[in-house]
């Protein structure tokens, strides 16, 4: 799909993916309704785009019913959007018995039922030939210990990608799928950090990552996986899981050293 003069929802425009995003679409010609929940950081990065006045923002809790409204009120107004972009999102890295339920939730909430339900809601405004991505993870393909519920999440919304793609075959509505691998923003903690240069896990920058999903947008590509070797891990997982098994419990005692630093830095706050 051509992107210049496109009218594009991003959800989570406010974290490093979707800020990223929001310049890389800039840069196309598009037309971006952002969304977060922090106004200062948003108006920020409308501010430093190209064509400011082209853009719109709209703040609201998507956790909450009568905040996703409001999102979808500015849906409406607008006449439609021609992509949604479901980037959202949140983690919490620790061992699952040291996550509080208010942890739990608000990963389910913010990472698979919000999307879910804004979907629904946009669908009705989402112009034809139209599409719909959902960011998932590389997690979202391969269990991870210490991400157990985002996990779960990001596995979840990629199973959710790939049943409406397929129930909105013939529609001109396309459903992509696009997981990238460890990201540099400032989802990771200091604690995540540490580990993943212990274990020598490559992450790219959300700058790459935006870029990225630019192409896979352009090209229409219903599934992309980031990386490597996570791109072959993840076939690998689903071929011989036991496999995979086998060489991630060596990083175990690693990943466990650092749950807990992160789960005790958490409880101090």
């Amino acid at each position: 799909m051509k992107l210049k003069n496109t009218r594009i929802l991003i959800t989570g425009a406010s974290g490093g993916i979707g800020g990223a995003l929001a310049h890389a679409l800039d840069q196309r010609g598009a037309c971006l309704l952002l969304h977060g929940r922090n106004a200062d950081v948003l108006h920020h990065i409308q501010q430093n785009l190209l064509n400011p006045e082209c853009h719109q923002i709209v703040i609201a809790d998507l956790c909450v019913d009568s905040e996703r409204q409001k999102l979808v009120d500015a849906v409406a107004q607008l006449g439609g959007v021609d992509i949604l972009i479901n980037n959202a999102g949140i983690n919490y890295f620790a061992w699952l018995e040291n996550q509080s339920e208010h942890q739990i939730q608000q990963q389910l909430l913010l990472n698979i039922q919000a999307p879910i339900l804004l979907t629904r809601d946009i669908l009705p405004h989402l112009h034809k030939p139209g599409m719909i991505m959902n960011i998932g993870s590389s997690f979202g393909g391969i269990g991870y210990a210490g991400y157990s519920v985002y996990c779960a999440s990001k596995f979840a919304i990629r199973g959710f990608s790939e049943a409406l793609g397929r129930e909105l075959a013939g529609t001109s509505i396309k459903v992509l799928h696009f997981a990238p691998r460890a990201t540099q923003t400032t989802l990771n903690s200091a604690a995540v950090c540490a580990m993943n240069a212990e274990l020598g896990t490559k992450s790219d920058s959300a700058e790459y990552v935006a870029q990225q999903v630019v192409c896979a947008l352009e090209k229409e590509r219903v599934r992309s996986w980031l990386g490597w070797p996570e791109r072959f891990f993840v076939k690998l997982n689903a071929l011989f899981p036991n496999l995979v098994d086998k060489a991630l419990v060596k990083q175990r005692h690693v990943i466990a050293r650092h749950a807990k630093v992160s789960t005790d830095k958490e409880n101090l706050r």
